[in-house]
């Protein structure tokens, strides 16, 4: 591990615990920890002058965390199972309607601001995590790259918005706001929502994995027919 690979690390993770404390001391959607220590650290990183391919070290490091942090989100599924098992069937629902609105909302969208074929296969797969999008993006001919910052740029705005646009709607329920959030923003969401409580990251964890599995099922066949 090279110097700027360790400073990169520490960096980041330097960066997102103040993105904390801000967020805990101003509670705002625009304080998200998420939007402020990412645009801090492509700041100092551009002024220091580190391109990203000197940053992907780094990256690829903290990147291994993505596995334990997944598995401890079982934490909060089993704190809250008797709920999550009440709720399972219209959860199912839920998230099969979510999901496709969500991909048919994202293509015609993207037909309505005249954006080209590969751009808009990309924005049909922003609903689910970066290693599925990428597989999905090459099942319907997309970008796996461009699906990507699709992925994110869902994610980001998911993560700062969809809390208040929920509330903005009067959507007040725990796992209502859980599943919601989940669906559409994947893991940055689920991030953001689980600050609300245990219920609301539960049932956000479980609207990810299943609105990843739907549209890896639905996506490819579907795609060809809204195109």
């Amino acid at each position: 591990m090279n110097g700027i690979t360790l400073f990169s690390i520490i960096f980041t993770i330097a960066v997102y615990c103040a993105a904390l404390v801000l967020s805990r001391r101003i509670p705002s959607p625009f304080t998200s920890p998420i939007i402020t220590s990412t645009a801090v650290i492509i700041l100092v990183l551009s002024f220091m002058d580190i391109d990203y391919q000197e940053y992907t070290p780094a990256k690829d490091w903290m990147t291994l965390l993505l596995g334990p942090a997944t598995v401890a989100l079982a934490l909060p599924l089993y704190q809250t199972r008797k709920v999550l098992m009440e709720r399972f069937k219209s959860a199912i629902a839920g998230l099969a309607i979510g999901t496709l609105a969500t991909i048919l909302s994202a293509v015609w969208l993207a037909k309505a601001l005249g954006l080209s074929k590969d751009l808009q296969a990309a924005a049909a797969v922003k609903a689910v995590t970066s290693p599925v999008a990428i597989d999905v993006a090459h099942l319907v001919g997309a970008n796996p790259a461009i699906a990507v910052a699709f992925v994110m740029i869902a994610g980001v705005l998911g993560a700062v918005l969809g809390p208040m646009i929920l509330s903005w709607a009067k959507i007040t329920d725990p796992f209502a706001r859980g599943l919601g959030i989940g669906t559409v923003s994947h893991g940055m969401g689920t991030s953001q929502i689980m600050r609300e409580g245990y219920l609301q990251g539960a049932a956000s964890s479980i609207a990810m994995g299943v609105a990843a599995i739907i549209t890896s099922l639905i996506l490819p066949w579907l795609y060809p027919l809204i195109k």
